[in-house]
Order: C-alpha cells, then sequence, then structure tokens
C-alpha cells in the first residue's frame, strides 16, 4: 500500500497557534473495507474556520480531535472502491482533513461534474463552501437591494470576493476593506468593486465615510476588531448585518467587545450570525447560478495555491495573518 502522511493535531494552542501544534507523521494507507471507498486527496481547503475547530470549548461544531489528522475540506480522486455509488476514478468533493488518503463510507461524500467544477479546486471555493457562504449570506440575510450600499471585510479573500460581486451584480453599490494597496487595487480594477479601503492604512473611518457617502445598507462581517468599530457608526437605519466570520478575534481567549447595541436599537438594525450549514437547501441554485457567472465571466475568483501537504501548517498560519491572496488551496497530488 503507498504511504499516507497525515498532519495531525498535536496540541490546543494558547492564542496565536504555531507550527509546534501540529505533526507529520506517515503511516500505510488504510484498505477499504466492504461499502467503503480509499479517496486521495487531491487538493485540500485551508479555511479561518479552522482556528476554532483547533480549540476545546462549545462552539457550532465538535473540536477537532488531539491526535487526529486536521480537519477540512478537500477534492480526492477514488483510488479503490468496494461501493456501489462509486467506481475508481470518481472525482469527488469529501471531507477527509489534512492526509494523503482516507476511507469513506460515502456519506458526505458527492462526485464532481468535471465539465463544470474547472479547475477541479473550485470545489473547494467558488463552487463549495466559501461561494456557498457567500451567496447565502448575502441573499438570504443582507437581502441586498438595487440602490443600496453594501460593504464587505476581507473583500479579496475566498468569501468576500464573491460577496462583492455578487452585490454588484444585483445593482448595488460595494465597497471593500482589505489589507494592502495590491488587493485593494485587484478588488476594485478586476473584480469591479466600486471602492476598497485599506485597514492597514490610517483615518480607517474617514475613508470608509468618504467612499459611502450615503451610509451602508448591508455589511457583510467577516473580520471584526478594528474594521468592525471603524465602519459600524456608517451603518444606515434598517441595515442588515451578516455575521461570517470574526478573525480578528479567532486568536483572543476572551475574546473583543462587540458593537455598540444601542446602535442596533436606535437604527432598528438587523445583525445575524450564520453558519452556512443551516443555510444549505440553497445550496442547488447556488452553485447552478455562481456556476454560470463563473463561466460566463461575470465572476472572478483567484487562489492562492500552495504546493505540498507538508506546506499546510504554514500556509494555515499565515492565512491567520492576512498572507494568502485568494482562496488558499494546497495542491496534495
Amino acid at each position: 500500500m503507498p504511504t499516507n502522511r497525515q498532519i495531525l493535531l498535536k496540541s490546543r494552542p494558547t492564542g496565536a497557534p504555531s507550527t509546534a501544534n501540529f505533526e507529520l507523521v506517515e503511516t500505510a494507507a488504510p484498505a477499504p473495507g466492504d461499502g467503503e471507498v480509499l479517496l486521495k486527496t487531491l487538493f485540500l481547503s485551508l479555511d479561518p474556520y479552522m482556528r476554532g475547530r483547533m480549540n476545546d470549548g462549545p462552539s457550532y461544531a465538535a473540536p477537532a480531535e488531539v491526535g487526529k489528522p486536521m480537519v477540512g475540506g478537500t477534492v480526492s480522486v477514488v483510488a479503490a472502491s468496494r461501493h456501489r455509488g462509486f467506481a475508481e476514478g470518481d472525482v469527488v468533493s469529501s471531507y477527509v482533513g489534512w492526509q494523503d488518503y482516507a476511507v469513506s463510507n460515502g456519506a458526505g461524500v458527492a462526485k464532481l461534474d468535471p465539465n463544470v467544477v474547472k479547475p477541479l479546486s473550485l470545489a473547494l471555493g467558488l463552487l463549495g463552501m466559501p461561494g456557498m457562504t457567500a451567496y447565502a449570506g448575502l441573499m438570504e440575510i443582507g437581502q441586498p437591494r438595487p440602490g443600496e450600499t453594501v460593504a464587505v471585510s476581507a473583500a479579496s479573500g475566498a468569501v468576500g470576493s464573491v460577496v462583492g460581486q455578487l452585490a454588484k451584480l444585483k445593482g448595488c453599490h460595494a465597497i471593500g476593506i482589505a489589507g494592502g494597496p495590491e488587493k485593494c487595487k485587484y478588488v476594485v480594477e478586476t473584480l469591479g468593486f466600486d471602492a476598497c479601503i485599506d485597514h492597514k492604512a490610517d483615518n480607517l473611518r474617514e475613508r470608509l465615510a468618504a467612499a459611502a457617502p450615503k451610509g451602508i445598507d448591508v455589511y457583510f462581517e467577516n473580520v471584526g476588531g478594528a474594521t468592525q468599530r471603524a465602519l459600524w457608526p456608517l451603518l444606515n437605519n434598517f441595515s442588515r448585518v451578516a455575521v461570517c466570520g470574526m478573525i480578528a478575534a479567532y486568536n483572543e481567549p476572551a475574546g473583543q467587545p462587540g458593537p455598540d447595541l444601542r446602535s442596533v436599537l436606535v437604527k432598528r438594525m438587523t445583525v445575524r450570525g450564520f453558519i452556512v450549514t443551516e443555510l444549505w437547501p440553497k445550496y442547488p441554485q447556488a452553485h447552478r447560478e455562481l456556476a454560470g457567472w463563473y463561466h460566463e465571466g461575470k465572476i472572478k475568483y483567484r487562489e492562492d495555491v500552495v504546493e505540498g501537504l507538508e506546506r499546510a501548517p504554514e500556509a494555515f498560519l499565515g492565512l491567520l495573518q492576512g498572507k494568502n491572496f485568494g482562496k488558499l488551496v494546497v495542491k496534495v497530488a
């Protein structure tokens, strides 16, 4: 049997994680039993939510287990099958984590159509969880209307880049917030946002106010922290806030102060946190529309591809620091 490299969660971090929290081990690849398939990982998705799964505390999902492969979405090929629903060579989306090979009974494994999902890594980005997060969060919670102003943090990332483009397709004024001039230039010139504000520069609130002279009607929150504090006073009456992520607070054991709740009352705002799986019934519609817009050139999508499973920990730590540019994917095989 081939060698199976696995990157295990070695220990739980306190504060910012480090490479010491991970361990690379090698074992023999497992063999599938009756009703099972052997999956060979082609691509591994790295996402901010994984930081929360490293903790051992109550959350919307069970924590990753110490001594087991880190959790994560994958694109895999069926290397061997003893399952009637899958044949050797099928390409599938799965959730087998940070390893070369895994055995599955087929639960949570879905076949991919290479004629639609091309490149295949799109199943981990635009046509997977991040794209669905952007679509469902904006459409269901943000409910953008033509002429409104939509703002999104982490605008050059896997989710934020799609949110702003969808807002433009819905006839809205789209404002992105990103880290650094290069990312802001990409957000405006390539993705077509109306403006992008560099959160690393001075006078963040003043520059946001200048980009949104009519205020902000929809805010798609991916970051929290200083960005949230600067933007919050600009939210209009009856604005809608979709809280997707709070990456600025993920390494803070005690969290960060929340927004001013008096403003929520006075402005009659709607603020809702969401987990994408709750909105999964929208997936077929989201997948169909996102795939169509992508192949028509109406939505652009950028990937940041890292070569080699062994580089996953370093790349993940960089993701938490904003070093990636686009959807972060590890090319495993």
